[in-house]
């Protein structure tokens, strides 16, 4: 009796885990597709300066643009790839750039030709239908383990800097941290990116105003962001331009 007892306790015991088990990842599964965003889904949100400041679901391979823009660190063996802490591959993509770009930028890191030190830039011109967008600069990010997201509002800088000297229509931005694997704000990040984006702007329009500056003006920056950090960037970019306007 007292055997028969325990194979059925046991019995129970296991059903109940399992369907636990089948529960948390019911549970689970429900909230993660609540929480992402379909890729390519795009949404403008907001204006400054006449610019439309756009977010959109999408790596910086895909997206189609007059400049794509991404951010690397310094470079150390396998970064980009080794998952955790970088994003999988599936999901990573500083790892589709570098594969449409066959390898290029992990060559162009790997070798010191780019070292990635903060704020350093270089400027590539891929072959026609390579990626998205029709040149790609590359921005550093500086050592990975003294990130702060206050650098951000320089690295916008640099991006709206340089479109101008381009004299690009658009340009869209990948921070590519998370792909990176750096546990960073994204909406903090986002809306720092911003701030450096129209601080910069603003301060070429005021050269502008005193003839000691020429340029085209960009009429739309295009911000990516992961299917999992789309709404919370998008908090900190609203944020963000709420700010300016002020």
């Amino acid at each position: 009796m007292k055997n028969n007892f325990t194979k059925q306790s046991i019995a129970a015991i296991q059903n109940f885990r399992v369907a636990i088990i089948i529960f948390s990842v019911f549970v689970t599964g429900t909230a993660f597709a609540q929480t992402t965003t379909a890729i390519g889904t795009a949404k403008v949100w907001g204006t400054v300066d006449g610019i439309a400041i756009e977010g959109v679901v999408q790596g910086p391979s895909a997206q189609v643009s007059d400049l794509q823009i991404a951010c690397v660190f310094e470079y150390t063996e396998g970064d980009i790839f080794n998952s955790p802490p970088a994003l999988p591959p599936a999901l990573n993509g500083l790892v589709h750039l570098d594969q449409d770009m066959k390898g290029l930028i992990t060559e162009i890191r790997k070798s010191g030709k780019f070292l990635g030190h903060a704020n350093e830039t270089i400027l590539i011109s891929p072959p026609k239908g390579t990626i998205g967008g029709k040149r790609l600069l590359l921005i550093g990010l500086g050592d990975r383990n003294k990130f702060t997201p206050e650098l951000m509002i320089g690295v916008g800088s640099i991006a709206m800097r340089e479109a101008l000297k381009l004299g690009v229509n658009n340009f869209s931005f990948a921070s590519d941290l998370k792909d990176a694997g750096i546990d960073s704000p994204t909406a903090l990040v986002a809306g720092n990116v911003v701030k450096g984006i129209f601080e910069a702007y603003r301060t070429q329009t005021w050269l502008k105003e005193k003839n000691m500056a020429t340029f085209k003006p960009v009429a739309k920056v295009i911000l990516l962001a992961g299917p999992a950090f789309f709404t919370t960037a998008g908090e900190g970019i609203q944020e963000a331009i709420a700010a300016i306007k002020n």
